[in-house]
């Protein structure tokens, strides 16, 4: 190995996780992969073992780094990225697990939010929080892994019992678990748990008791670049210096440092982030208000974040149910076998209409038809429709935000292989959409925020520097076009509303 030190990345992901080792230049020496179980005891319930997950970390670090034909010298630092909302409730002496994780898609806690909101709506704690009451939301989770057994919350309440997202029990695994290892967090994992005070960035005693959460198993809320303690095991002596949820991450990762940047990932779902600066604007038109990151002493970073259900679930959809593809990445032929989508449109609301509709009584539709509609109209009707769902957030923090117009997209995830909506994604906006040299941007981002805690990377500009663009897509649509379009799409939201049949209402006795 040269001297220029590498810097790990753990990428903890819903299906799998990784370890991918990057270059001063920012881009990877090496990358290792394991999937991990999946379960679905009950309908609505999505757990997974987090002792597998910490068994399945190892395997990728000891892979990654035979691959690079490295060792822990040659490691600079470790960063971890995640999926926020999970929750991990764990014993401190054993080091062991009392129970699954209860994942961020998991919806058993539907009741309780329901419950909650009762008083006061689900905007209830948003001026403090940033987040509407949810299933999402890691508190009620824990809470009701607490009340599973009679002797949980008493040992919660001595701190036998440790609580975490998933960052957190990889932190404290990595720094030697029940021998030394660190409890703590950062602000973009504590500040989806709906028990952190967005502007002090601690824990609020008012939603700890809303919740009856004890604070004596909570982790510490530090900032997301700084050394929190050397690791054990095969990196032993590196610092872990980096933590950031998994959308924060791609964030920093695309170089959206400054006020309006904006980035979309494409997958299953898609996650839109807007930076917002270091205060905090609370939306008016459905999105969330989440912390961006927090480099050492420096102030807080905040953004506002939408997100869309379907995306490449829809994708996946019209294989599976209507067999209309035998592989997703035919869509793209199937939709370019039309010229356009012959006034189709496909309103994916399979379970309501998420931001910045916030519709639960909405269906899917597909609207439009005639006799002149076929399947390609309705495959690149579905591709369309997670480009205007992403114009809908973008002009929902562009409202929220006051700024006049998107100066670019900067996106990430599977979809971006699709030239097609790549191409009608920037025609809708009326911006440029650009796509990075460098996939694996989520990690990208958590090897950064490691990175600038060790003295890898002097500062923001030199990770400026890195970034490249393997694609940019311009928009070439005439404005009377994407009017009509944006009109369309708005026609088809509008019949979606009120589909959902109402809850029965007993009958008085």
């Amino acid at each position: 190995m040269s001297a220029a030190k590498l810097v790990a990345a753990i990428d903890h992901g819903t299906t799998s996780t990784r370890c991918i080792l990057f270059s001063r230049d920012g881009t990877p020496a090496a990358i290792a992969q394991r999937e991990q179980t999946m379960y679905y005891p009950r309908a609505g319930w999505v757990e997974l073992d987090m002792e597998q997950v910490w068994q399945r970390t190892q395997e990728c670090i000891h892979e990654a780094l035979g691959t690079a034909g490295a060792g822990a010298a040659d490691v600079a630092a470790i960063g971890i990225a995640n999926e926020r909302e999970s929750v991990v409730l764990w014993n401190r002496r054993t080091g062991r697990p009392v129970a699954r994780s209860i994942t961020w898609q998991d919806t058993r806690t539907a009741g309780a939010a329901d419950a909650l909101a009762a008083d006061g709506g689900i905007d209830r704690f948003r001026e403090l929080t940033g987040l509407p009451i949810s299933t999402y939301s890691s508190a009620l989770k824990l809470r009701w892994l607490l009340d599973q057994h009679p002797t949980r919350r008493a040992a919660a309440e001595r701190g036998d019992l440790l609580f975490g997202t998933p960052d957190t029990w990889l932190l404290w695994n990595l720094t030697g678990g029940p021998d030394g290892g660190v409890h703590a967090t950062d602000p973009t994992n504590a500040s989806r748990t709906l028990l952190m005070d967005l502007h002090t960035l601690d824990w609020d005693d008012g939603l700890l008791d809303a919740m009856a959460i004890p604070r004596a198993m909570l982790p510490e809320i530090r900032s997301s670049s700084e050394v929190f303690g050397p690791a054990a095991g095969e990196l032993s002596g590196v610092p872990v210096a980096g933590i950031l949820g998994d959308q924060p991450a791609s964030l920093f990762g695309h170089t959206c440092f400054d006020h309006g940047d904006v980035k979309n990932t494409y997958g299953t779902g898609a996650f839109l982030l807007s930076t917002l600066g270091t205060e905090p604007v609370i939306s008016e038109h459905g999105l969330i208000t989440t912390v961006a990151w927090k480099l050492g002493d420096a102030d807080a970073v905040y953004a506002l974040e939408g997100s869309v259900a379907m995306a490449g679930a829809l994708v996946q959809w019209l294989r599976d149910n209507l067999g209309l593809i035998d592989d997703a990445p035919e869509v793209e032929q199937l939709a370019r076998s039309v010229d356009d989508s012959g006034g189709v449109v496909f309103v994916p609301a399979f379970s309501g209409l998420f931001a910045p509709y916030w519709r639960d009584d909405a269906r899917g539709v597909i609207v439009g038809l005639t006799r002149f509609a076929n399947k390609g109209h309705i495959a690149r009707a579905a591709l369309e429709a997670t480009a205007y769902q992403t114009a809908d957030l973008v002009e929902a923090m562009l409202a929220d935000t006051g700024l006049a117009r998107l100066g670019e997209l900067r996106a990430d995830g599977g979809m971006t292989k699709n030239e097609l909506l790549m191409q009608f994604q920037a025609d809708i906006l009326g911006s440029p959409v650009a796509a990075p040299a460098v996939a694996e941007i989520t990690a990208t981002g958590a090897a950064y925020a490691a990175g600038l805690a060790t003295g890898v990377w002097s500062g923001l500009d030199e990770l400026r520097a890195n970034y490249a663009t393997a694609r940019r897509w311009e928009p070439g649509m005439d404005d009377d076009t994407r009017t009509a379009g944006l009109a369309g799409w708005r026609r088809g939201v509008d019949r979606t509303l009120g589909l959902a049949a109402p809850e029965p209402v007993a009958a008085p006795a």
